[in-house]
């Protein structure tokens, strides 16, 4: 999806440079409609340019900053020495999600779909995340619950999460830790069973968290946690852990979480 109106004075875009001249280059911004904006052969590089072309290459796609925009000459001026090498990779991914984001949408609603409906969907999505990436992304991790607060009929809603589903490749996180248990109870092996059950959750994890649980070596147990994000992930193991703990300690009991293991014998 291309924008319709005009970028802002400060912005990086990215473009690709269909015209060099001994004053500059012409870029065509490759996010908005029908957008050209010129660098100035003193912002191409930094220092004294002899040869444009010793610099940049037509065809090329760049990251520039918009400097000024004059729209009713529609004249938009480009930087690209302003941009470091930083801020152009992070440019260039970010622009690189957005049409994989334009692509599931097309999946999602179709190959024919028309552009107002396509904006509508696209609208509504924004309204609520980030960007159409990050729409798909939360989708994927999330499910329905990404797109509760989407004003969308529920049968697009459920085709935007299977499409994120089928397509989005989400980014996971591994934490593991170790819980102690033990108890002298008669029938101590029913409760360490059952703390364990309440270390997994007995269904309480969340849709987007795989944990697993699992004997290392008496009294030692481990606890891995596959989630989104580090934030998440370290919050599900402490949970868990505190689970088995409270369930162990009810009948008398100990538990106690640690992160790394006794023995280094696994």
């Amino acid at each position: 999806m291309k924008y319709s109106g005009w970028p802002d004075p400060g912005e990086l875009v990215v473009g690709k440079i269909d015209e060099i001249a001994d004053f500059g280059v012409f870029v065509d911004l490759e996010e908005y409609e029908d957008k050209r904006g010129l660098c100035h052969i003193s912002e191409v590089a930094s220092g004294w340019i002899k040869n444009v072309r010793d610099h940049v290459r037509e065809g090329q796609t760049v990251v520039a900053k918009v400097l000024e925009v004059d729209e009713s000459s529609k004249q938009i001026d480009l930087s690209i020495k302003d941009v470091n090498e930083h801020q152009r990779k992070e440019k260039i991914q970010e622009w690189k999600n957005e049409q994989k984001a334009d692509n599931w949408m097309l999946l999602a609603l179709g190959e024919d779909v028309s552009d107002d409906r396509y904006e509508s969907v696209a609208n509504a999505l924004l309204s609520e995340h980030e960007s159409l990436y990050d729409a798909f992304e939360n989708a994927a991790i999330h499910g329905a619950d990404a797109l509760s607060g989407v004003d969308l009929d529920e049968d697009v809603s459920e085709t935007i999460v299977e499409t994120a589903r089928e397509n989005v490749s989400v980014p996971y996180v591994d934490v593991t830790g170790y819980v102690d248990l033990e108890c002298s109870a008669p029938d101590g092996i029913d409760h360490l069973k059952a703390a364990l059950e309440a270390a997994e959750g007995n269904g309480e994890v969340p849709e987007e968290v795989e944990l697993t649980v699992a004997y290392v070596g008496s009294p030692e147990y481990r606890i891995r946690v596959r989630a989104p994000d580090y934030k998440t992930a370290e919050a599900e193991l402490e949970t868990a852990a505190e689970r088995a703990r409270e369930s162990i300690e009810s009948v008398g009991g100990t538990g106690t979480f640690h992160r790394e293991r006794h023995e280094d014998n696994e």
